[in-house]
């Protein structure tokens, strides 16, 4: 029992301290629009990651048709962050109320769904993510065979993993929060052009990868 909740806790370390688009992403949503914004966002992620967690293990064969397909998959994603970062340095802007203080903004339920998707599709078309899960879920399932319950082995090891890069992304979005209230307009709007910069690089340098390296993660 001991050895697959170890297991689990250093697997959510290394995916939640991993420097990727979804972390500044996180950061950047809830700096910009709020905790509620920010934990949608977050859910978003953990949806993503459960879903591929599932794919791997349940639907193996839908996994290696989609890793076959992995160059296509980071094309998509790289285009979706350019697309994200373009919006966010251009376009995206700061809403102040009357006393020129950032204004909590109320979102409806489509604007939520949106961020929520916005966060799952972020996570899912980054094929890093893709080839984190495949390996690990190599791995672990050759470490489970040698043990009296092999499924539970498992699935204690990849709960333990999700709940504790879950609760991770959370403490980022609190702690983003606190930093939001001595936010000024000024200064968020600098972040939103550095986070746009940020989305934008991850973009070009993806592209860049499957362009110079596309062979290898087939």
């Amino acid at each position: 029992m001991i050895a697959p909740l170890m297991k689990g806790l250093v697997l959510g370390l290394i995916l939640s301290i991993s420097v990727g688009p979804v972390i500044f992403a996180i950061i950047k949503q809830s700096l910009a629009n709020g905790h509620k914004a920010g934990y949608t966002f977050v859910a978003g992620v953990s949806a993503s990651d459960i879903s591929l967690v599932l794919v791997c293990n349940v639907f193996t064969s839908f996994f290696t048709t989609a890793l076959s397909h992995s160059n296509a998959i980071a094309i998509a994603g790289s285009i979706f962050l350019i697309g994200v970062g373009i919006y966010t340095f251009f376009f995206k802007k700061v809403i102040v109320d009357e006393d020129n203080k950032i204004e909590i903004k109320k979102f409806r339920k489509r604007d939520l769904a949106g961020i929520f998707l916005s966060g799952y599709f972020m996570n899912m078309l980054n094929p890093a993510v893709f080839l984190f899960w495949f390996a690990w879920t190599a791995a672990i399932t050759g470490d489970a065979a040698s043990t009296p319950n092999p499924n539970q082995y498992k699935w204690i090891v990849f709960i333990t993993c999700l709940v504790f890069v879950l609760l991770s992304d959370i403490a980022k979005v609190a702690l983003a929060g606190k930093l939001r209230e001595r936010l000024t307009p000024t200064i968020l709007h600098r972040i939103n052009k550095l986070s746009g910069l940020i989305l934008i690089g991850f973009g070009i340098a993806l592209i860049w990868g499957v362009l110079n390296f596309g062979d290898q993660l087939k």
